[in-house]
């Protein structure tokens, strides 16, 4: 982590690492949204795709943190990692089940929602007050994602409940994490990430195996293609990459500098749904992802310098992957 009076230094750099990181979120979600689709080249089950990707991050993390010895990996708040990699585990299930029935830049618009519901956690959680403007923001985000959304039109369905509840569960990771601030290395966060989803999947993993009968889960996993193990190592290459670009960001520039290029990740979205699904939103659905992303940025801004807010911890706290 950099020294106190080092950070904040170089906000083109932190702003530059900001957008990689959205890039590979984007590159995430898609790569996920390929390789589950049923009907598709390969198809695999959402729940491998999910436990690669987080073991990948575990053991990338765990060669990282491995000169450092047992200090790198101690954790002084052990339970509320276990409870934060569950919030974020929680997180990336419904991402990953989204992307499978749902275009990705829409997805990604919805699951924005995040600053704006940690908004109303903050007013009913932590019962913090709430300005006016900052709830006329929550407002209007909701709004664009019922113009994206269109209930009732049969535009996605029930599927829709999944990036929203996403938010919630990331919005809750976050305030939980605003709560502790400072009090573990960001370095050390990341791999309890990994480990924690690991930990959990793995087991999750092998009782859907034995559900389905070890026979044919063997042979679904025989008959993939070869293509779809690298490409789930990817995802989690993908994922591990993007975080580690968002400690870095931080360590450049302030988290309200940085928080409204975090929007671009809907923009590289709708740019790899359009070369590798050949899928463009249609006008109703830009114009909810405007409204969402600038009620978003803007809520972000403000619960950023609103007094006694806190920067977060650890720098996995600004996407949500």
């Amino acid at each position: 982590m950099s020294p106190r009076g080092a950070v904040h230094a170089h906000p083109l750099q932190g702003v530059l690492l900001i957008l990689l990181a959205a890039a590979c979120f984007a590159s995430l979600d898609s790569t996920a949204r390929g390789l589950s689709q049923p009907d598709g080249r390969w198809g695999v089950p959402v729940l491998l795709i999910m436990t690669l990707r987080y073991t990948v991050q575990a053991v990338v993390m765990a060669v990282a943190l491995a000169p450092r010895g047992r200090a790198g990996f101690a954790s002084a708040h052990p339970k509320f990692q276990w409870l934060r990699g569950i919030l974020l585990l929680a997180t990336s299930f419904c991402s990953f089940f989204a992307v499978r029935f749902m275009p990705v830049p829409e997805y990604t618009a919805i699951n924005m929602l995040t600053p704006l519901l940690v908004t109303v956690l903050a007013a009913t959680v932590l019962r913090e007050s709430v300005s006016r403007l900052r709830w006329a923001l929550v407002f209007g985000g909701f709004a664009g994602a019922l113009v994206v959304i269109r209930p009732g039109s049969g535009t996605f369905g029930w599927v829709v409940a999944l990036p929203l509840l996403g938010a919630v569960a990331y919005a809750s990771f976050q305030v939980l994490t605003s709560r502790l601030a400072g009090a573990e290395s960001p370095y050390t966060t990341h791999f309890w990430t990994g480990f924690v989803g690991s930990v959990v999947l793995w087991p999750v993993l092998a009782v859907a195996a034995s559900t389905q009968g070890i026979g044919a889960s063997l042979a679904l996993v025989r008959h993939l293609p070869a293509s779809a193990w690298p490409l789930m190592a990817f995802c989690g290459l993908l994922g591990t990459t993007g975080h580690l670009f968002l400690i870095l960001a931080l360590g450049k520039a302030r988290t309200a500098t940085l928080m409204p290029f975090v929007y671009v990740q809907i923009g590289f979205a709708a740019l790899i749904a359009w070369v590798a699904f050949d899928h463009v939103p249609d006008h109703w659905a830009w114009i909810g992802m405007a409204v969402i992303a600038a009620c978003g940025a803007s809520s972000a801004a403000l619960n950023m310098r609103r007094p006694g807010a806190s920067t977060p911890a650890a720098a996995v706290d600004v996407l949500p992957e």
